[in-house]
């Protein structure tokens, strides 16, 4: 796997994946002008590509080597469309703890199989998180971080609250961002808490609904305003 950034995001990435991963750092030049009309990248062989270029010649010349390829920084649905007409293998979620294994290509599912939208594996004994499993985690490390202080809190609104604050705390994507932000990883993460706590049947689901009602509007606020407004991206 090659991680492909121009030194500003995807470190952390790195770190992460290279945990379950072979992974090739690649660093690729950040160009001085918004348009770059001749770009050549000398790319090393991989099976898959995850870009952090923040150039969008760059990011699509990426796209356009024909490796299946992980967009962390897009630029809307327009360029999306265009990335695909060179390369049918292009994903760009809307944040890196979004993407879910199911697109049918191999190694994009290999890939989210450890790495996007969170799962856990909770034990909760007398209203209380004994015991987290992280089973599928962001790529930047920030589901981690912010599930590692979760045992030992009560299984309970406040909790999931705490929880998303601390993926916000953690998390890569700038707040009030120019595409996505903060705000919608904390919601991304937190509904799967939220989820996570009903299905181990110690929580009733009633008990949180006004909570995941609350995070569904902030999550449509959020996908209205920046995803909606042509741009998707996810830091990693």
């Amino acid at each position: 796997m090659g991680i492909v950034s121009d030194g500003k995001y995807g470190e952390r990435a790195r770190e992460n994946v290279g945990k379950r991963f072979r992974v090739e750092w690649i660093l690729v030049d950040f160009p001085s002008s918004p348009v770059v009309d001749e770009l050549e990248l000398e790319l090393p062989p991989c099976d898959l590509y995850l870009s952090y270029a923040r150039h969008p010649d760059v990011a699509l010349e990426v796209a356009g080597k024909g490796v299946p390829t992980i967009l962390g920084v897009s630029f809307g649905e327009g360029f999306l469309r265009q990335a695909r007409g060179r390369n049918p293998h292009v994903l760009a979620p809307p944040t890196m703890c979004s993407l879910e294994g199911n697109t049918g290509v191999k190694v994009f599912d290999e890939f989210a199989r450890f790495f996007g939208r969170p799962r856990f594996g909770l034990e909760v004994e007398n209203g209380r998180i004994a015991k987290v499993r992280l089973l599928r985690g962001s790529p930047c490390g920030s589901t981690a971080e912010a599930s590692s202080a979760l045992e030992g809190k009560p299984a309970s609104p406040d909790t999931v609250r705490y929880f998303g604050l601390r993926v916000g705390q953690n998390c890569r994507a700038p707040a009030f961002g120019r595409t996505c932000d903060r705000e919608l990883a904390e919601v991304v993460q937190a509904r799967e808490l939220a989820k996570a706590l009903v299905e181990t049947g110690a929580v009733r689901a009633e008990e949180l609904d006004s909570l995941v009602r609350e995070m569904e509007e902030r999550y449509a606020q959020r996908e209205k305003l920046f995803l909606g407004g042509g741009g998707r991206c996810g830091k990693g």
